[in-house]
């Protein structure tokens, strides 16, 4: 099993009150660094490390302080909240900034590496997936054709047997090299 973690902005808040009382600009507003809506996926898998060049750029120091341990949790297949939240994979935070906090949802995403031979094209990416997906337990499957891999998104606690995924991929046509 693998892992990655999606961040998406869901609100901001603003406190004029206290920006009026405390701040050396009183009209500072909002949090113009992040918009909502925004998503950044984190992953470590085939090569790929982006916990800190995704953060690079993209997040504020005081944002990155609050939510950086979660995100590390996430991509270790931990339990982001255990307890706190209704489901584990996911945890509700804001940033340090009090008179303009931005809140986020941070999810781990489980999923399995299909590694795919045969795939030459967008057809045959499009096919691959389309037998991935109806395999049952199956969430979401995303194919990186240049990687010559599928992710086929599910909840490791029901994931479906590397067999089905197995059986599914040679339907369509083609053979598997491995799963991950």
């Amino acid at each position: 099993m693998q892992y990655k973690c999606r961040v998406e902005v869901i609100d901001k808040k603003l406190f004029p009150d206290l920006q009026g009382r405390y701040l050396a600009d009183p009209q500072s507003g909002v949090c113009p660094f992040y918009s909502i809506g925004d998503v950044t996926v984190f992953e470590r898998y085939g090569g790929e490390d982006t916990f800190w060049t995704q953060a690079k750029g993209r997040h504020c120091s005081e944002a990155w302080d609050c939510i950086s341990r979660y995100i590390y949790t996430a991509l270790q297949g931990g339990a982001v909240m255990r307890g706190w939240t209704n489901d584990e994979r996911l945890m509700i935070a804001c940033c340090n900034d009090g008179t303009r906090p931005v809140v986020f949802k941070i999810e781990r995403q489980d999923y399995k590496v299909v590694k795919i031979s045969g795939m030459k094209c967008d057809g045959c990416a499009s096919k691959a997936k389309a037998a991935l997906e109806a395999v049952p337990k199956v969430l979401r499957v995303d194919v990186r054709l240049d990687k010559g891999w599928a992710e086929v998104f599910c909840r490791r606690e029901d994931a479906p047997s590397d067999e089905a995924l197995t059986t599914a991929v040679e339907r369509a046509g083609f053979a598997v090299q491995g799963i991950d």
